[in-house]
């Protein structure tokens, strides 16, 4: 069994950490977590001149013809330094969904777009039960000619604030079960969308989203009227797999900064790096780092080829939601007090192993669905 990454991949692997470490030190990342829109037009010019907006779509829509297993290459990389912005929504949750479910005119109308960076999307799923299941859409979409006519409240919304358009998860169908739900393409400055912007634990760009009668456009429905729950779970599966590569990159930093300190930081006349404690506790550090990276890849490996990974995702979800929780906790042991402290990088990454873990599943959820994969 070959772990190695392709040539290919490590250029990528090696180019996004060159511009990351240039256009993202951390003194960017934390000016962007008090900037208003979150990210800077700037740097995301440069990442859409490298390809990276379009990397997973076909090249007819500008992309680069590359598999999820590439991008989790880049995820991994984002990850690693906590790179703020709308990456993440706009091409996970936003372009992919498109991708798999538009239609030829969605995609030839949105995927450029994207590819180019001149076009910013989101995802409005979760509301106020805060559940991924479809008992929790109370948001309704009804038929009026030739338009539908939308009413609800979406939560803990990505990158609203700067969004140019969302796929928004409502009800077209009494009831709340799976038959139902339809997926539908908005224009985030419609009349009768509001918003407000939510505080989260990791001081990312989240909104709370309001819908009064906004109208949308029968053709902007994305799949099958009614049928949209299964495109739904494929959006959770997609965007739990790519936060794992996120937290992978996270863990990564968090381990190598905390080994380096180990090393030189001296108390009794000696690197606390030779105390046992200090040891197991890296020990068990880099096994939960590297245990992730190879669940993570596989499923990611699985999810690229097209095969059965419904399992797969949920025991990596499960498992490094957890074990990137650990790492951080750990870190925190090893580095005392100094970690604690503002000035210190490392309760960056453990707001975000926090948020990470909540994002679209946490263990428990996800243990659900290892369990019904299993049959039981």
């Amino acid at each position: 069994m070959d772990f190695d990454l392709t040539e290919e991949q490590e250029m990528l692997r090696k180019f996004a950490r060159d511009f990351i470490v240039d256009k993202c030190p951390k003194k960017y990342v934390r000016e962007m977590e008090a900037d208003e829109k979150g990210y800077s037009p700037d740097v995301w010019k440069g990442m859409a001149e490298l390809g990276w907006m379009g990397l997973a779509f076909p090249e007819e829509y500008g992309g680069g013809g590359m598999k999820f297993l590439d991008l989790a290459v880049l995820l991994e990389e984002m990850g690693r330094s906590c790179m703020p912005g709308p990456f993440f929504s706009t091409v996970v949750l936003g372009g992919m969904t498109i991708l798999d479910m538009g239609t030829k005119e969605q995609k030839q109308e949105f995927l450029p777009r994207i590819s180019q960076g001149k076009l910013i999307m989101t995802l409005a799923l979760t509301e106020a039960s805060g559940t991924y299941t479809p008992d929790g859409i109370a948001t309704r979409a009804v038929a009026q000619g030739s338009d539908y006519v939308i009413n609800g409240t979406k939560l803990f919304v990505p990158d609203f604030n700067v969004a140019d358009y969302l796929i928004c998860v409502a009800r077209t169908k009494e009831g709340t079960s799976a038959d139902g739900i339809t997926l539908f393409l908005v224009d985030a400055r419609s009349p009768g969308i509001s918003h407000t912007m939510l505080h989260g634990i990791a001081s990312d760009k989240q909104a709370e989203v309001v819908f009064k009668n906004v109208r949308v456009p029968a053709k902007n429905i994305i799949g099958e009227l009614n049928k949209g729950w299964a495109a739904v779970e494929k959006i959770i599966e997609r965007a739990a797999l790519g936060k794992c590569a996120e937290m992978i990159g996270g863990a990564q930093q968090v381990l190598e900064m905390t080994v380096a300190y180990a090393k030189e930081r001296v108390q009794f006349d000696r690197p606390i790096g030779s105390f046992q404690a200090v040891q197991h506790h890296c020990a068990n550090m880099v096994a939960d780092v590297e245990g992730s990276k190879y669940i993570t890849y596989e499923a990611a490996w699985r999810l690229s080829e097209g095969l059965p990974c419904a399992q797969e995702i949920a025991m990596t979800k499960t498992w490094v939601s957890e074990a990137y929780r650990r790492v951080v906790a750990l870190s925190h042991q090893v580095h005392g007090a100094i970690g604690f402290t503002q000035d210190h990088d490392l309760h960056l990454y453990f707001r975000r192993a926090k948020a990470a873990e909540l994002a679209f599943g946490d263990a428990g959820f996800h243990r659900e669905k290892v369990a019904v994969e299993m049959g039981l």
